[in-house]
């Protein structure tokens, strides 16, 4: 099945000062997300395979979309994370059938590797429902430097029987990062923790 995609909506976000520190080079986190149908809106389906090739279809569009907005090679993204909004009329089930099994290998491949588990979070709500993506980073889950986030919403989505999915990549970590912890520069990406 494929994704019956009703609008989409990439957004990007550079941090240029923080706490009155100028960040240079800025940091950047980019999100796209598509709203599309539920087709199992309204209804139990026990076999929820065809939101799973949903998943795998979304993993690579949005994670392509989300690299060429930040102009970057996919090779030189650093975090990642994916998200999802189901309308009252879904379950979160169907998120988690669009996230889980199959979204991520596509995303992987549209940022070169990613070692590490996609950070991820679903929940219920209408239409400008706000939306967390969690976002780590991409081959060493224990640089701290990327434990970050990005809120998202639209305000017309999504609807009762639509799903509204976020993929989230960034160019570096949070501005200012000192917390300690495995650096970037530390990180082998071999095992997906360090």
């Amino acid at each position: 099945m494929k994704a019956d995609i009703r609008k989409t909506m990439v957004l990007v976000e550079d941090t240029r000062k923080e706490m009155g520190r100028a960040i240079d080079p800025p940091t950047r986190r980019a999100v796209a997300i598509a709203v599309i149908a539920n087709p199992f809106a309204g209804e139990y389906v026990e076999d929820l395979e065809p939101l799973m090739e949903i998943g795998a279809e979304l993993g690579g569009y949005l994670g392509d979309k989300a690299v060429a907005v930040l102009g970057i090679d996919p090779s030189a993204a650093e975090s990642y994370g994916k998200a999802a909004v189901v309308g009252e009329r879904g379950e979160l089930e169907h998120a988690a059938a669009i996230l889980h099994p199959r979204l991520g290998a596509p995303l992987r491949k549209a940022v070169e590797k990613g070692a590490a588990l996609v950070p991820s979070s679903k929940k219920r709500g209408g239409p400008g429902t706000p939306l967390d993506v969690p976002l780590g980073h991409k081959d060493a889950a224990y640089v701290r430097s990327h434990f970050d986030g990005i809120e998202v919403r639209i305000p017309d989505a999504p609807a009762a029987d639509e799903i509204l999915v976020a993929v989230a990549v960034t160019d570096s970590g949070r501005p200012l990062p000192r917390v300690g912890g495995l650096t970037v520069d530390e990180a082998k990406g071999e095992d997906g923790l360090r």
